[in-house]
């Protein structure tokens, strides 16, 4: 700790000992029978000073806004600063840690605990330095307390070590010489230097963070206060732990009455990785808190080990479940068979084209029409989950993932015409001319509210073109540098008797989510999915959008309206 020198102190003791030693010798005092009375001098503690934490929060607060993402830096952007102007890392895990999994080259190692006691060790007040841990949780410590302190360009690395270990950054095994003496540190504020070295040095073993499994059990049982810091964005698209009250971070001081009464009762606060948990979860503890934790790894350790998320859906499992076990035939129907079908009696065909194309074509007697964008805000027209359901579009593109969407939430007899109008058109069979009757409404259903709202928002804001290529546009961008990936998602028989486009990777519909190694690293790099019809490839190209592929389209009319266009393949 920094010391300071009392010279007043000093000039008067000195001066004591010159005037005692000048002074006449002293007269032998008398015998004293009686024994003298002894008065015991009080002792006066020095009072504590109080600090005001509720300025000294908001000035921290402000320094850490969203836009500078609350004090962090990614693993990949951390990297790239490390290659040509380096931060002064510092790693606060424990020995032990470093000793196990290795450390980041460069880094010097000051335990969480012992952090403040060891300011001559990093640079001066305004130098760049990055802090980091396993996770996150005491980097956020160590990042508030420096802040605090007057350190002005310090970061958090997001995620800690284990994300530079997930993002297969270089890592070097043992650990780091003993830090060196290289500055005089400047510590303005002695009574706020002792409140967070307090802090940090009474940490207890777990650095007052819970694990989602501990959680778990905690809300099963007795459940604590839950409070999360993200922003209302993140609620709404990642979910949420039922039972939480939402504080989003940069409200989070002036909201402290939402939180008990009682600084001893329990509070468990998480946010997206425990960053901002951290952070809120040390501030709550310098205020009088007793009995607050962090969730470690936020929200997303929590989504890692399988714990319930409310209004949130597990996409890449639901839909990639829904792909695997996908049955000979993928929900599809062949002109003959509807056909055949509506000679026996009625069948429930919902026809997903825009009005225009309709009216240009005519309809299946005995559709509806409800365009694709607007299928999922019309469910009550639709008949009993049970009941059997036929979509239909022009190619089959938009009954494929329409089908999909609508097993999804649930109704387990929907297939989608093979080929779509332009199959039953290419087999004779009749069409109606104009628009059918208005749908009306036919049932209440109940279905999960989180995976309705995902996909009508998918479907809503489905572009013109509906994400489809024609074959003569694909033949034209695969001479061009880069040329879209390709990815042909039949049967190993398909392919072997049709052939294939030059260059496509062969993935069947049915393995694609377990082989998602073979696409593209880059989810922005363009993608055309293509099948038979396209029905597989709407479901595909669903699938990948779902999860965070933006640049997907499928083949409009498959490989049928390829070779129909007379297209080189390859057998």
């Amino acid at each position: 700790m920094i010391k300071k020198l009392y010279l007043p102190v000093v000039f008067l003791l000195a001066l004591s000992m010159v005037l005692g030693a000048c002074a006449p010798q002293a007269v032998e005092a008398p015998v004293v029978t009686q024994a003298p009375v002894v008065t015991e001098a009080p002792v006066i503690a020095e009072a504590p000073v109080a600090l005001d934490y509720p300025a000294l929060f908001a000035d921290f607060w402000a320094s850490v806004p969203p836009d500078a993402a609350y004090g962090t830096v990614g693993a990949a952007k951390l990297s790239e600063e490390l290659a040509d102007k380096a931060p002064f890392l510092v790693d606060v895990r424990e020995v032990a840690e470093l000793e196990k999994d290795g450390y980041i080259e460069g880094a010097i190692n000051l335990p969480i605990r012992t952090l403040l006691q060891n300011l001559d060790k990093l640079p001066g007040l305004d130098d760049p330095i990055v802090v980091y841990c396993a996770g996150g949780h005491r980097g956020a410590f160590a990042l508030e307390a420096l802040k605090m302190l007057g350190y002005t360009n310090v970061r958090n690395l997001n995620g800690g070590f284990g994300a530079w270990k997930k993002a297969s950054l270089p890592v070097v095994t043992g650990k780091p010489a003993e830090p060196a003496v290289i500055s005089t540190p400047i510590v303005a504020d002695e009574a706020l230097y002792t409140a967070l070295n307090d802090f940090l040095t009474n940490l207890p073993e777990g650095f007052l963070a819970v694990k989602a499994d501990a959680l778990a059990t905690e809300l099963a049982e007795k459940a604590p206060v839950l409070i999360d810091v993200r922003s209302q964005a993140e609620w709404d698209k990642d979910g949420y732990i039922e039972g939480a009250t939402l504080i989003p971070f940069p409200d989070f001081l002036s909201n402290l009455d939402k939180l008990p009464a009682d600084k001893n009762a329990r509070v468990v606060i998480y946010c997206g990785s425990g960053h901002r948990g951290a952070m809120a979860d040390m501030a709550l503890h310098l205020m009088g808190y007793t009995n607050v934790v962090n969730l470690n790894g936020g929200l997303g350790a929590w989504k890692a080990a399988g714990l319930p998320v409310a209004g949130w859906v597990d996409w890449a499992s639901v839909m990639g479940e829904f792909l695997t076990t996908l049955p000979e035939g993928f929900y599809s129907t062949s002109a003959d068979a509807l056909n055949t079908a509506l000679a026996e009696g009625p069948v429930f065909i919902v026809d997903l084209r825009e009005t225009s194309e309709v009216e240009a074509t005519g309809h299946i007697a005995g559709s509806i029409h409800v365009p694709v964008r607007d299928l999922l805000k019309n469910l009550d027209k639709l008949p009993g989950k049970d009941e059997k359901i036929v979509v239909t579009c022009a190619s089959g593109h938009r009954g494929g993932f329409a089908m999909m969407a609508l097993r999804l939430l649930g109704y387990t007899n929907v297939f989608n015409l093979g080929g779509g109008i332009g199959a039953w058109s290419k087999a004779n069979f009749a069409l109606e001319p104009g628009l059918p009757a208005e749908a009306q409404v036919l049932s209440t259903p109940e279905v999960d509210a989180s995976r309705l709202k995902g996909l009508d928002a998918y479907f809503s804001a489905l572009p013109d073109g509906f994400q489809t290529v024609k074959s003569a546009d694909l033949n034209a961008e695969l001479g061009s540098t880069p040329a879209p990936f390709v990815l042909d998602v039949r049967t190993e028989a398909e392919k072997t008797a049709d052939g294939y486009i030059e260059g496509s990777v062969f993935v069947p519909v049915v393995t694609v989510p377990a082989s998602l190694a073979q696409l593209p690293a880059d989810k922005a790099a363009p993608i055309v999915v293509t099948c038979k019809s396209g029905h597989r490839g709407g479901m595909t190209m669903m699938y990948l959008n779902f999860l965070g592929y933006t640049n997907v389209r499928n083949l409009g009319g498959g490989m049928n309206a390829w070779i129909g266009a007379e297209l080189p393949v390859v057998k």
